[in-house]
Order: structure tokens, then sequence, then C-alpha cells
């Protein structure tokens, strides 16, 4: 899981470190969840446009291999999170809030059982 002291220190990384960070933690993750694969697209595609690529030629590829790695829905969930990131960010930041504090909260009550 992405934690609000990992976004605090991306805000800090040029493109290619923050990718190389959120490729870092996904691999670590069995099971990332659908907005940490979102993040990661966003930032592939950012690259492609940055070294004016075509859309899609690099993060394409991504998005085929996960497609193999993980079910369909937590894909497609994915695209719509790295589309939202490029449309509305500050959206998207709340979404990682709302996620980190529900998961915080989940792991507190998960240590009382």
């Amino acid at each position: 899981m992405i934690s609000e002291n990992d976004l605090k220190e991306l805000e800090t990384m040029d493109l290619y470190e923050k990718i190389s960070r959120v490729e870092s933690r996904v691999q670590e993750t069995k099971n990332p969840k659908p907005l940490e694969l979102g993040i990661l697209l966003a930032l592939k595609m950012a690259v492609e446009i940055r070294e004016a690529k075509a859309l899609g030629s690099v993060s394409g590829a991504l998005v085929s291999e996960w497609a193999k790695l993980y079910p369909e829905s937590v894909v497609e969930e994915a695209i719509s999170h790295a589309k939202e990131l490029f449309l509305n960010s500050t959206t998207l930041v709340d979404k990682i809030r709302e996620n980190i504090i529900t998961d915080l909260k989940d792991a507190k009550e998960d240590d009382k059982s």
C-alpha cells in the first residue's frame, strides 16, 4: 500500500524516480490495489508524453501484462484512476487519502482482534 508519507516523498522526486518507486511498491505487493496500478500507469503515460512517444506505446504493454496477472475489474479500475489523474488530479488525491485512512483504520481493527 502506498502511504501518505510515500506520497509526500513522491512529490519531491523527478518523474523517473517516481516511476521507479511506485514500480518497486507494486512489485512488493502480492495483490496491488487498482489505485496503485493507476498511479503507475499515469506516470508511464506522462513519460510517453514527455518523450513525444505515441500514447500507449509503453503503457499499453503494461496494461496487457496486468491483464494476465490481475482480474479484469482491477485493470479497468486502474485505467480509470490513471485517466482521472490526468483529468482531475485533486479528486484522485482525495481518493488516495481516503484509501490510506481506511487502510489504517482496518489495520488498527485487525490489531485489536
